[in-house]
Parts: structure tokens; C-alpha cells; sequence
């Protein structure tokens, strides 16, 4: 049996767009999905941040009613982009034990528990929805996701805050190579810009505060950076055995060839400054994928726009490729998406994909003039990767030192 894993579909729900392709169209014309939040909570608790990333799609205009009102948003979101992906992969003919989902959330049903608990408060327990627990457990999506594709393989959840996505899709590769399924449902989800995440990221100072120019606040590796920008959104990745793929004559867009996971055990909030972590997730991709450093065409980095993980991003990334890291494209496309906490590594993923079918590097839009000591290879324009084979990788770091990398090589 091939240990050859292919991506065969696409999805995506984001501040960008409602679909993948749309998304991946502005994201190349340098577009932001930043904006003011139009909220009445956002005076009423004089929250000091104004603004975020919200999807440009409400999810309950593509659901039906019936199916949106049992989904927490996070829910919501999630099986908009897994529908689009497996339309894209052509609706693949498997059986239902051989199809697995691997889904992923930084933190789950957050409006749905909050809304419970006001409602507790205000109207007394009786009028406490029965749905709410299978409603705000995190692995809600994955649940729902396996009831409507009718997966039976597996049906996991990771929870590791901002590498949770790239984990899943890591865990779904690992899998596939292990011949416990054929397809697998991959990706992440988050629906989290509410007041208490908000106030909480603001009292940690990890937002900017950029109230006056939401388009321009997200500007990884700029030397005016202070902070990262909210988002929410979900991707979807439909990952295939080879064999699998090509007996039903599936377009297949790139392959997946390696992931890495580690853990910094440094800080539950900040990541190593030496990024060991970090560096050991990315060569144990590599590894996996059985490729050199000097192999990688293309990065898309983490890149969050704070002030202290951008530079240790980049400590982390020459301890791997030395002093070429500064040759190799890089986008760092939170500046434009925002930061989609669980699901910023399944849409960063798609990113990579389609940068590998399209062969260029994403644009980092906000550049305005670069930190010497984050010397990547950025542009605010998209950056052409060349003819012949291409290799990327898309990182992810976490709260609570978790660290995951995924490699993709070109179709």
C-alpha cells in the first residue's frame, strides 16, 4: 500500500471570502478582511480593541435554517467549508469506515456557552437550551461533520489552541499512511470574537489597537507591529490515499508529504525565544516528507504580527535553514485573514496549496518598513516561485507550547 497522501478538495470560509477561491482572489489582490465591529457590546463594555477579522459570509446564509439553529457558529462554519471541500473533491464514493474526520478548535462553542449562561441568569434553568453542552464541546464540528458525511473511521478533535488545525492535519496524514482510512476530512474552525475573548486578549496586550485603521493594524514582521488582529473562519482539506484518488480520477492539487508536532514546555502564553520547538516541528516535517531544507520553495510563516513572536518565528527558522531563510519566499497572510486562533492552520494550508498549484507567494499586505530582526523574505506583492518542483510548509505555534508544521509538494 503507497504511503502517497494527495489533497483532492478545498474549502474555506474566511475575512477574505466565502469560499476558497474567493478568498485565495483577495487574499493575491492584497485585500484585508479587517473591520470595525458593528456591535452594541463593543460599547457597552468600552472594550479598549473596536475591531476584528469577521468572516465575510455569514454561515447561516449558506446553512439551511434547520441546520444552522442545532450548530454553534464554530459548528456553523466548520461544515460550510468541509461541504465546499467535498464538492470540490468531486463527492468521493467511500465507505463509510474508511472515511475519517479530523477537525480542529482553539477553543469550541464559545457564544453558545456564553448565551447559555445569560440566559441561566436572566430566565432560570428551565429555559436553558436541552442542545447547548453537544452545541459548545469542542468537538462539536468533528461530531457533526462525521453525522453529515456519515464518517465512521474516526471522528478527533484537537484542542491546542493556535496549532490545533495544523495538528489535525498532521494527525489526519498520519492516519491515511497508516491505512486507517482512505479519505479524511481535514481542518479547523473558530468562532471566538466575543466580548470576554476580546477583553481577555486586550488585557494580555496581544491585540493591536489600531481602532483607526482596522485594514492596517495586522502588519507581521513590520517595525511598527503591536499586536495581532482577531478572526474567525474555518478550512477544509480532503486528504486521499494516492491509489484511492487516482482509481476514481481525482484532480488532485498538491501532495501532503510531512507534518511535525513538538512542544516548547517553555510558557503557557509565550513561545521558546530560542524556538527549539519550533525548529525540531519543522524538521521533523521534513523529515516525515524526506526532504532537505535547502528543498523548501516556499514558507508561509505564523507570523501573528506581535512584537515577540514574529523575531522568534525567525530564530526558529534560521536554526533550521541558516542564513537562506533570507532567500526563500515567505508570506505571512494573518496580515490580511487576521488571526483565526484553531483555524488559522487549515486556512493557512489551503494558502500553501493553492500557492504551490498557482506558484506564487501570497502578498504581506501592511509592510510599511521591515524589523531588522525579522529579516524573512517578504513582499506586499505576490512573489513568483519558478518552474520545476516546489516544496512549502506552513507553520503553526500555540498557546501552551504547542508547535505543528505541515509540508505540501507540488502535483
Amino acid at each position: 500500500m503507497s504511503k502517497r497522501i494527495v489533497v483532492t478538495g478545498i474549502g474555506a470560509s474566511s475575512p477574505l471570502g466565502g469560499t476558497a477561491p474567493e478568498s485565495w482572489a483577495n487574499l493575491l489582490a492584497g485585500v484585508s478582511g479587517a473591520r470595525t465591529l458593528e456591535y452594541d457590546w463593543v460599547a457597552e463594555y468600552e472594550l479598549p480593541v473596536t475591531f476584528a477579522a469577521e468572516v465575510a459570509v455569514r454561515p447561516e446564509e449558506v446553512l439551511a435554517r434547520p441546520v444552522a439553529k442545532r450548530l454553534d457558529p464554530s459548528s456553523q462554519l466548520a461544515m460550510v467549508a468541509a461541504m465546499e471541500a467535498w464538492e470540490d473533491a468531486g463527492s468521493p464514493e467511500v465507505e463509510p469506515e474508511r472515511l475519517g474526520v479530523d477537525f480542529a478548535t482553539g477553543i469550541g462553542g464559545v457564544w453558545t456557552l456564553l448565551d447559555a449562561w445569560d440566559t441561566l441568569r436572566e430566565k432560570g434553568p428551565r429555559r436553558v437550551l436541552p442542545m447547548t453542552v453537544p452545541m459548545l464541546m469542542p468537538n462539536a464540528a468533528a461530531g457533526n461533520l462525521s453525522l453529515h458525511f456519515n464518517a465512521r473511521a474516526y471522528a478527533r478533535t484537537v484542542a491546542s489552541a493556535c496549532a490545533s488545525s495544523t495538528e489535525s492535519l498532521v494527525n489526519a496524514i498520519e492516519h491515511l499512511r497508516d491505512g486507517l482510512a482512505d479519505v479524511v476530512i481535514a481542518g479547523g474552525t473558530e468562532s471566538a470574537i466575543h466580548p470576554i475573548t476580546v477583553a481577555s486578549f486586550s488585557s494580555m496586550q496581544a491585540l493591536s489597537r489600531r481602532n483607526d485603521s482596522p485594514e492596517t493594524a495586522s502588519r507581521p514582521g513590520a517595525i511598527d507591529r503591536d499586536g495581532f488582529v482577531m478572526g474567525e473562519g474555518a478550512a477544509a482539506l480532503i486528504l486521499e490515499r494516492e491509489e484511492h484518488a487516482r482509481a476514481r480520477g481525482a484532480k488532485i492539487y498538491a501532495y501532503v508529504v510531512g507534518g511535525g508536532v513538538t512542544a516548547d514546555s517553555y510558557h503557557i502564553t509565550a513561545n521558546d525565544p530560542e524556538g527549539q520547538g519550533a525548529a525540531r516541528a519543522v524538521r521533523m516535517a521534513l523529515e516525515s516528507a524526506d526532504a532537505s531544507p535547502d528543498e523548501v520553495t516556499h514558507v508561509n510563516a505564523h507570523l501573528t504580527s506581535t512584537p515577540v513572536g514574529d523575531p522568534n518565528e525567525y530564530t526558529a527558522l534560521q536554526a533550521v535553514f541558516g542564513d537562506r531563510i533570507r532567500e526563500v519566499p515567505v508570506s505571512g497572510t494573518k496580515a490580511s485573514t487576521g488571526h483565526l486562533l484553531g483555524g488559522t492552520g487549515a486556512l493557512e494550508a489551503v494558502f500553501s496549496v493553492l500557492a504551490l498549484r498557482d506558484r506564487v507567494a501570497p502578498p504581506t499586505i501592511n509592510m510599511t518598513e521591515q524589523d531588522p530582526a525579522v529579516p524573512f523574505r517578504l513582499s506586499v506583492e505576490p512573489q513568483p516561485l519558478g518552474d520545476g518542483d516546489q516544496l512549502a510548509i506552513s507553520n503553526s505555534f500555540g498557546f501552551g507550547g504547542h508547535n505543528a508544521v505541515v509540508a505540501f509538494r507540488s502535483a
